[in-house]
């Protein structure tokens, strides 16, 4: 996928000397810019000569990379420009860098500079990097106050000289994003208007969420804006090429709405259905609810399976919210997917479907049964995946006094446990290692990891600990487990 993002990349770039380019951050382009970087420093070997031809590009043509304008599609605010999870500090590292692009023709997006004027530092105008944006409307109530209603006037004004500029150069010419759990491109999150130009706003907990692996941990990430071109910003020229990155069956169901729904708030990337050269280049998991794609894949094979013609009837009876058993040959006829399925099952249709009841309800039952007598081995890379993913049947399985259960996380979690919480959790612990109490610990080889009576005591002193509402007792728990 990355390389044939590279590839319409280098043709577009072939046919469109001088416009402008925006292109994402983040893991999203990463097979992308590796498959251009590649493309740009061998243009004239075997190999690449080759993969172009095979493309249809022609490799006499090597592009002027000087000659674009880059435009820096959003950033984080604030944040420090030269920290290496800033956006910032991305675009010029793997783009103006790696590409070879023209810096004086890039427009970036700079929280160091923004509103500041040259005697201000950000950490000083944001202390805890918080922006208060009632500060628009409403007077400071201090001198910090009045500095930072300046600087939050200084940055609208430069969002609005930023949007003039693109369109200046005639909009965006090639837009190459990724798409968010909830339909957003670029930091244009759900609910925003799709008339929304280049400014400073709030995101939503799914897009902290899905920045605070960059940021170390929702509790940064929960505080921070964004400063971020606009749905309009995209479309503003009809002849912008714009593509669309999506892997893994998480994205299925966001690709769907944003190509089949019709144009609404809901659904940001649905503005895309405007562009006639906008494009999703997906994987089969995030591409496996697409309704013609899936017709397509049906269509193609010479025996549906039981398992397809199981999807086939729950798809009808979930898009007419009726049972299986209730629904007509004339329901199945209304889509061309529906219509396979009659072609194809036992002329009796009622029969199949009394079958397809049954089905499901003796896997429903199968859930209700006990389980006796059985090792359960539960792994999760994040420290609350098992009780957001199953804790219900959890519960059951372990009121069973035969089951034996054990329990493996397989990575630290560090999108859940934040830096905050670990330095406060080290520095307690340091805090306890100079007491009496723990050196008699340690002379008594209370920490010898092997001692597995001693581990459990732990754990079982900050579960009473937490029964009684005492910090005290939690505290040295986890600070014996620390040692």
């Amino acid at each position: 996928m990355g390389k044939l993002a590279a590839l319409r990349f280098v043709e577009w770039l072939q046919k469109n000397s001088g416009w402008t380019l925006s292109l994402p951050t983040g893991k999203t382009p990463e097979h992308f810019i590796k498959w251009v970087t590649y493309l740009l420093n061998n243009w004239n070997s075997a190999p690449v000569r080759k993969i172009l031809e095979e493309s249809s590009i022609d490799p006499a043509a090597k592009p002027d990379m000087r000659s674009f304008h880059f435009i820096q599609i959003d950033e984080f605010y604030p944040i420090n420009s030269w920290q290496h999870n800033s956006f910032y500090y991305y675009v010029n590292k793997y783009y103006i860098d790696g590409f070879g692009l023209d810096p004086q023709k890039a427009m970036l997006i700079n929280p160091n500079t923004i509103g500041l004027q040259e005697d201000m530092k950000l950490e000083s105008i944001w202390p805890e990097n918080k922006v208060d944006l009632s500060l628009r409307t409403r007077y400071p109530k201090n001198e910090l106050e009045e500095k930072q209603k300046r600087v939050l006037g200084a940055i609208d004004q430069w969002c609005t000289d930023y949007e003039a500029r693109i369109r200046k150069l005639g909009g965006i010419g090639f837009f190459l994003g990724g798409i968010g759990p909830d339909g957003h491109i670029g930091f244009n999150v759900k609910g925003s208007d799709h008339y929304s130009t280049t400014r400073l706003t709030e995101t939503n907990y799914e897009t902290q969420a899905a920045a605070a692996t960059d940021l170390g941990g929702i509790e940064v990430s929960r505080h921070r804006l964004v400063i971020t071109i606009g749905l309009q910003t995209i479309v503003f020229s009809p002849d912008t090429t714009a593509i669309i990155i999506a892997a893994g069956e998480a994205k299925a169901k966001i690709v769907r709405e944003a190509i089949e729904s019709e144009k609404n708030n809901e659904i940001p990337a649905s503005i895309l259905q405007e562009l006639d050269n906008s494009a999703f280049y997906l994987t089969q998991g995030a591409a496996k609810l697409l309704t013609e794609r899936r017709h397509r894949m049906f269509a193609s094979l010479e025996k549906l399976n039981e398992d397809h013609k199981l999807q086939i009837v729950t798809d009808c009876s979930l898009a007419l919210n009726r049972r299986a058993v209730d629904l007509t040959k004339k329901d199945f006829n209304l889509t061309k997917t529906g219509k396979l399925l009659t072609a194809r099952v036992p002329n009796n249709l009622e029969a199949y479907l009394r079958q397809v009841e049954d089905h499901f309800k003796s896997k429903i039952f199968e859930g209700l049964v006990s389980v006796k007598n059985q090792v359960f081995l539960h792994t999760a890379p994040h420290h609350d995946d098992i009780m957001l993913g199953y804790l219900p049947y959890l519960v059951r399985l372990m009121r069973e006094p035969t089951n034996t259960h054990f329990f493996n996380y397989l990575t630290s979690g560090f999108t859940a446990v934040t830096n905050s919480f670990m330095l406060k959790q080290n520095t307690n612990a340091e805090r306890f290692f100079n007491l009496p109490e723990f050196k008699a610990l340690l002379e008594d080889d209370y920490f010898d990891p092997a001692n597995l009576v001693y581990r459990n005591r732990d754990v079982l002193q900050f579960l009473d600990g937490l029964a009684a509402d005492s910090r005290e007792e939690m505290n040295a728990a986890l600070y014996q487990e620390s040692g």
